[in-house]
């Protein structure tokens, strides 16, 4: 059976639910839970993994693999307009398996740091899924299902937490690593089997170079951001890596202005992309800090007199599960919405809402209830915004560039997140206060946290009302080109 440039059967893309789909939309929410097990998930035994290497450096065992993801991303991006969407993920699956058994053997933190490195290559399974999604599916169903394929496995998320501190105490640390190794090779079997691989491929080569330098050049000033805390700002090693960083990332700008065929084009990045991508980064960035705050909220009583605290008035447990219950709901209803009024309005919408959850964790800060409502709103914020963002890079792309734009997305999460939370943490630990001998974050630097998110948020909401505007098709002109009809509402027919 032939497949067409959909990268469905011959029948077409996918118009409605079917059982080759929901297989499909199960397969890829499998893959980003294996994203989960290999980023996220390893901040549940980081203290027992500080104390087998026998390092204080968490920033190393944390951060590696997203900082590495940040490489890996428009590398694999790209890799996948060439060569083909279902083939470089399969790649990227085996990649972070080998990670993963790497870690799980590792003997000394200079082997396991090169393990988290293959494993940030998982980073890159987010935005493929994206990618295949839109080449199977037409427009009106694909935003549906990039809702439901990168927000269902929060679910899964939520359960394996329980497992996986169980098996941790029985096994080891290194349980985890191997259970992520046996699920990225398990989805590399299913991804084989099932997904449709896209005959839709864009020309040229892939800039290697162009990818080193851009990748190092982002991981070099990151990992700036993410060691200085810890290391010292001016020490000369952080330094080190943003001279290193800042010096990889103007070479690369300069060489790829210039190649017939950069890994990514600078001088096709028109506006409306170049605001999407802003606004990703701010929104991004903000939920993430407001996400890392939750848990230090929760952790502190009222009775301390700090002027903040919940953790004397009933069980927090329902505020650390909160916000993945609202990423549940948040992508399907995000890309519900864009389907009928537009990628460009969801975004819109899911800003606005995270700009109103962030103000409201100022009541959230002392008060549990307000606290479990804003939590919520904010995974549904996470959800609606991670959505809309994919969904409005794939309207902006053509067939042959989904690969590097959606990456681009991934991108600008990746460093939001980190760059928005270390702020937050530089903030906290610099107005903490002492009390009863121990220190303890302050009022003063909790709402000021809090104030920081909430400004990202409302800068990105201004940004995104212009976005909404840029993509609006011209009524005073009927010759000038619109915008992808994507990104314009699709009325129920």
């Amino acid at each position: 059976m032939q497949q067409s440039r959909t990268g469905s059967t011959d029948a077409g893309p996918h118009t409605r639910w079917n059982g080759r789909l929901i297989g499909l939309v199960a397969v890829l929410s499998l893959v980003n839970f294996v994203v989960d097990s290999a980023i996220t998930a390893p901040l549940l035994v980081l203290p027992e993994m500080l104390d087998h290497f026998g390092t204080d450096q968490a920033a190393w065992l944390n951060a590696t693999a997203m900082l590495a993801g940040v490489m890996w991303a428009p590398l694999l991006g790209k890799s996948a307009d060439i060569h083909g969407k279902r083939r470089v993920l399969v790649v990227t699956l085996l990649l972070s398996c080998a990670g993963a058994v790497l870690c799980a053997v590792a003997p000394s933190i200079w082997v396991f740091v090169p393990g988290r490195m293959l494993q940030g290559a998982s980073l890159a399974a987010v935005f493929l899924s994206v990618a295949i999604v839109r080449g199977v599916c037409a427009p009106r169903i694909a935003m549906i299902t990039v809702g439901i394929v990168t927000s269902s496995s929060a679910v899964l998320n939520i359960a394996s937490r329980f497992l996986i501190e169980k098996l941790a105490v029985e096994f080891g640390f290194q349980v985890l690593f191997v259970l992520s190794a046996l699920v990225a090779a398990a989805m590399a079997i299913c991804v084989h089997r099932v997904i449709p691989e896209s005959p839709v491929r864009a020309p040229g080569r892939i800039d290697v170079g162009g990818a080193l330098l851009l990748g190092g050049g982002l991981a070099g000033v990151l990992s700036y951001v993410s060691l200085g805390a810890d290391l010292g700002w001016l020490t000369a090693g952080p330094l080190a890596l943003l001279v290193g960083g800042v010096v990889a990332l103007a070479r690369w700008f300069l060489v790829s202005s210039r190649k017939p065929d950069p890994l990514i084009d600078v001088r096709n990045l028109d506006g409306p992309l170049v605001l999407m991508l802003l606004v990703v980064f701010l929104g991004a960035g903000s939920y993430q800090s407001m996400l890392q705050l939750i848990p230090l909220i929760g952790d502190v009583s009222a009775d301390q007199r700090l002027g903040y605290g919940l953790a004397d008035q009933g069980s927090v447990a329902l505020l650390l599960a909160a916000p993945g219950l609202g990423v549940m709901l948040g992508g399907p209803v995000a890309g519900w919405f864009a389907a009928r009024f537009g990628p460009a309005s969801t975004l819109a919408g899911a800003v606005m809402l995270g700009t109103v959850v962030t103000i409201g964790m100022f009541l959230g800060a002392s008060q549990l209830p307000a606290a479990l409502c804003f939590a919520f709103l904010l995974g549904v914020t996470v959800g609606a915004l991670g959505t809309s963002g994919f969904n409005m890079a794939g309207a902006l792309a053509s067939a042959e560039r989904q690969g590097i734009v959606s990456s681009l997305v991934m991108v600008m999460v990746s460093i939001g997140s980190v760059v928005l939370n270390f702020v937050g943490a530089a903030v906290l630990k610099s107005t903490a206060v002492v009390v009863d001998g121990e220190t303890t974050n302050s009022a003063t630097g909790v709402f000021s946290y809090i104030a920081i998110a909430s400004g990202a948020f409302a800068t990105a909401a201004v940004l995104v009302v212009m976005l909404v505007r840029s993509t609006r098709p011209s009524r005073e002109s009927p010759s000038r080109k619109s915008p992808s009809p994507d990104l314009e509402r699709d009325p129920v027919r």
